[in-house]
């Protein structure tokens, strides 16, 4: 499932609450005390990248975009209830390059690529993983590189690679969870080792005081994920071991559409001016960003 979705949903319901609860290490991190606000940015229109707009998306003047919240840092909602985050900075900032106004509207995770194709949507934005597979039903304007990432507490020495017999939690659903654990786990077992010990949280918040209170000894989670509860958590606990599985994150839209152009180029003017890394840094995410936006750049 990893390269088809990278991110899980189905079944996931109250499990993507993820970091939206205090953190604890004994005591309560102030999470009022963390700058989670949006990233305001004035980026001036370029017309000659806003008349790649499709005409309809041009006249209207507005770009409907269907996204799935919660899912930390990307697209969450904050304590007044507004969709925040790394996708949606960058989104307001695409859309100021075309010159138009962006409409978020939340939607089931599984039902945004069929309401692009109906129309009822003019991108996806909750990221997705371009893959191969999906790019038979939408083309894909890549705008980040996502992958695995483990963290321990800070200090420790822990080896994702050498994990047989630790205590290693994840968020309940993930393809952590359902894939990459028990192929570790399995391959400890047949090398004669002790299975890793798979704790499974109902969200990734839990699985962070899990690693602070010392109840884990790591955590693995998609790296975005891991990036923001390092940033979060204040040093307390740090990213270890490599990148697995790394794939572009993108967003869908209806093949063939001048908008995929469009969205490209916004993402590449935003790349070479560095309003792109402002909100990748602000975010905690920038591990991830990428030099040079392209359509459909996943691989088999």
């Amino acid at each position: 499932m990893r390269k088809a979705t990278f991110r899980m949903r189905a079944g996931m319901l109250a499990a993507a609450a993820a970091l939206g609860g205090s953190l604890l290490t004994g005591c309560v991190v102030d999470e009022s005390a963390f700058d989670t606000r949006p990233l305001t940015l004035t980026v001036d229109e370029q017309p000659e990248i806003a008349a790649l707009l499709p005409a309809g998306v041009r006249s209207s003047g507005r770009l409907r975009v269907g996204t799935n919240p919660p899912y930390q840092p990307n697209e969450f909602k904050n304590r007044d209830g507004e969709i925040i985050g790394f996708d949606v900075d960058l989104m307001n900032a695409v859309t100021q390059v075309l010159g138009v106004r962006p409409v978020y509207v939340e939607s089931d995770f599984a039902k945004i690529i069929p309401a692009l194709q109906s129309g009822s949507f003019d991108v996806g934005m909750s990221s997705f993983t371009d893959s191969v597979e999906r790019q038979r039903q939408v083309d894909f304007v890549d705008y980040f590189s996502a992958g695995i990432r483990w963290a321990q507490k800070a200090g420790r020495d822990i080896d994702p690679d050498d994990a047989c017999g630790l205590r290693v939690g994840v968020q309940r659903t993930t393809v952590e969870d359902i894939e990459e654990l028990p192929a570790k786990s399995a391959a400890c077992v047949r090398a004669g080792e002790d299975a890793i010990k798979i704790v499974k949280f109902d969200s990734q918040d839990q699985a962070v005081n899990a690693v602070l209170l010392g109840q884990v000894d790591a955590f693995s989670a998609d790296s975005p994920v891991t990036a923001y509860a390092v940033k979060k958590t204040e040093g307390q606990i740090e990213e270890v071991g490599p990148l697995y599985d790394a794939s572009p994150y993108g967003w869908p839209v209806v093949k063939g559409s001048s908008l995929g152009p469009a969205l490209r180029d916004a993402l590449q003017y935003l790349i070479d001016n560095g309003q792109y890394e402002a909100i990748a840094t602000h975010w905690g995410v920038e591990a991830g960003m990428i030099q040079r936006s392209v359509i459909n750049g996943a691989e088999d």
